[in-house]
């Protein structure tokens, strides 16, 4: 398989996508919405950027993690080694999330929701390890790191088509059927129609097993950037396309915020109406999709002394992310603050949170593969340099 260049303008998508799903996520403790602890004060106005990026977000950080397994692959030039290093660098850090970093989450989870009278340190030795719900909450859980256990199966899924099957002809195949507009057209209607047909048959439940829908899309969107991180062809077209992509999902995204924010209960929606806005809401998701790949590729294409800094701590930021929210979210709660001034400690506390735990990790050779880097030197700002992609893409 033919070596392919590294991509600065998808190192910069990535890096900003994971940048606004920790600020998604710090939002889900002030939204009307259900999360694992929530503000006493609700900022219902925040709905509305929420929606614009609910559409879109994790379809493309699917997309572009396809692209970088792709560019990987190759780089690898084996299968095999490729399987190997994505389980090193994606299923390690899973199960010890899930044993260590994640474990404080489903304690402020059940203390705060479901009466739970015991402390931390007997949570994780004593229910952590139930195998189920009878709690209220299953344990133990892998939260927001089932984006790294999907990840993983999809690299893996990967792995073995890229074994047995001719995988320059199916480039081939790829680039002649979503050329022209198509490239446009047939993804949308993927995605609409897949939204319209399966999303209320089977819900999204990131439990992995027998989450039909979540595959349909996420799964979609890791084999369109497996592809795409091969292609030739179908870059000039997104750079033709990409701001009347942008442009429609800016309007697209307008409308579904405007449907959602007048009704009271999607109930109220006739079958028809529903599937209308499900279509509206796939032209936001695949419109954003392009427009910000045409934008990177624009305007990103290029390095700069903290982009492997950066990228390389894009993972372990995700890893450390939501804990920090939710249980300073649980220490703020006694104080009663008005929902500004908690916004106003939590943003910053989980930037340096999550800096300081890859930071520290980076820092001690025996943590670097539990948090997913390398097991190499830390990479030092104001150096540039050409690595293999962190694992999240």
């Amino acid at each position: 398989m033919p070596s392919l260049a590294r991509r600065y303008d998808l190192d910069w998508l990535r890096i900003g996508a994971f940048g606004l799903l920790i600020l998604y996520h710090l939002g889900m403790v002030f939204v009307p919405w259900d999360f694992h602890i929530k503000t006493a004060h609700p900022v219902h106005w925040l709905t509305a950027p929420m929606l614009l990026l609910n559409a879109w977000r994790l379809p493309l950080l699917f997309l572009i993690s396809g692209a970088a397994s792709r560019i990987l692959l190759a780089k690898t030039g084996s299968a095999v080694r490729f399987a190997r290093d994505r389980t090193r660098r994606l299923f390690v850090p899973l199960v010890v999330g899930m044993v260590v970093w994640i474990t404080p989450q489903p304690w402020v989870d059940l203390t705060v929701n479901h009466g739970y009278q015991h402390g931390f340190g007997y949570f994780w030795v004593h229910d952590n390890w139930h195998l189920n719900d009878r709690l209220g909450v299953s344990t133990p859980t892998w939260n927001q790191l089932w984006f790294v256990a999907y990840l993983w199966v999809y690299t893996l899924v990967a792995a073995v088509i890229a074994a047995v099957a001719p995988v320059e002809r199916l480039q081939t195949w790829f680039d002649a059927a979503f050329g022209g507009v198509r490239l446009l057209v047939l993804p949308f209607v993927w995605l609409a129609t897949t939204r319209i047909l399966f999303a209320d048959r089977w819900p999204e439940n990131h439990g992995l097993v027998a989450d039909w829908y979540a595959h349909l899309t996420y799964g979609f969107a890791f084999a369109f950037g497996l592809m795409l991180g091969g292609t030739r062809t179908l870059w000039p077209l997104i750079a033709r396309w990409w701001r009347l992509a942008g442009a429609s999902a800016i309007v697209a995204g307008l409308v579904v915020v405007a449907v959602n924010l007048s009704l009271a209960d999607a109930d109220t929606l006739s079958p028809l109406g529903l599937a209308a806005v499900r279509a509206v809401r796939q032209v936001q998701c695949w419109g954003a999709i392009i427009g910000l790949l045409g934008l990177a590729q624009a305007y990103l294409a290029h390095d700069h002394p903290w982009r492997a800094t950066l990228n390389a701590a894009v993972f372990p930021a995700y890893i450390a992310h939501q804990t920090i929210i939710v249980v300073g979210e649980y220490w703020l709660r006694p104080f009663a603050l008005p929902a500004g001034a908690e916004f106003a400690f939590l943003l910053p506390a989980t930037i340096a949170g999550s800096a300081a735990f890859y930071l520290l990790g980076r820092s001690i050779p025996s943590l670097r593969p539990l948090i997913g880097l390398n097991s190499g030197r830390p990479v030092a700002p104001g150096r540039p340099r050409t690595s293999t992609a962190a694992p999240l893409g």
